[in-house]
């Protein structure tokens, strides 16, 4: 390898170092995320928690996705990422049981999006159980089984944690992100002049809550 070819890696590599720098420094609090308080306990031992906070039914976490996934590809290591259905009315209990029901048969990769797709997209409506029972069989999946699952006690014992936890953040409205039990931020805090949402600037600023929890808790 060329000593050019290394010094333009080199430079290349400081310039995104200080424009995240920039990115993290620029973050105020009201406005591009709110702290939690006190902070909150988190599952993931070690590693930074952020949680996703989100509803089947919401254009805005359907909106969220493609630029989520695209996040999730480049997460940091040390970040532990977990989904979480928000409840906020009895309506939305049966979608919270069908992300549990989907999640416990191992078919996030599978499933997650299409249901976000047959809602958004096909504009197919799965107001109760039979409608999403019948929703799994139509995707190739065993009725029963996923009938089944969906009353387990398992993800009764997930969805009763998911009401929990939307109370316990305080969470505002779907699609929010918590950041290490410290932080709450959601898209519609990072806006472009048209109002439209400014994606590249939202998971900058979950980068930068990232980069913060990881000072908090004495990392580099």
């Amino acid at each position: 390898m060329s000593l050019t070819l290394v010094s333009r890696r080199i430079f290349t590599a400081a310039v995104l170092s200080l424009f995240f720098a920039s990115a993290h420094a620029q973050l105020t609090a009201g406005k591009d995320y709110s702290p939690i308080q006190p902070p909150q306990p988190t599952d993931s031992g070690s590693k930074i928690e952020v949680l996703e906070f989100f509803w089947y039914g919401c254009p805005h976490c359907n909106n969220l996705q493609p630029s989520l996934e695209n996040w999730l590809k480049r997460k940091p290591a040390d970040v532990e990422f977990r989904r979480v259905p928000a409840v906020f009315q009895d309506s939305w209990l049966p979608m919270t049981r069908a992300y549990y029901t989907i999640e416990a048969l191992g078919m996030i990769d599978k499933l997650h999006q299409e249901m976000f797709a047959t809602l958004h997209k096909q504009r197919l409506q799965l107001r109760d159980a039979n409608a999403i029972f019948d929703w799994a069989a139509s995707k190739g999946v065993d009725r029963k089984k996923f009938a089944d699952t969906y009353n387990s006690f398992g993800v009764n014992g997930k969805a009763q944690r998911s009401i929990e936890l939307t109370r316990k953040y305080d969470i505002p409205g779907t699609p929010a992100l918590v950041v290490d039990g410290r932080y709450l931020t959601a898209p519609s805090m990072s806006l472009k002049a048209d109002r439209t949402v400014d994606y590249d600037r939202f998971f900058q600023v979950i980068d930068g809550l990232i980069a913060e929890a990881r000072k908090n808790r004495g990392g580099k």
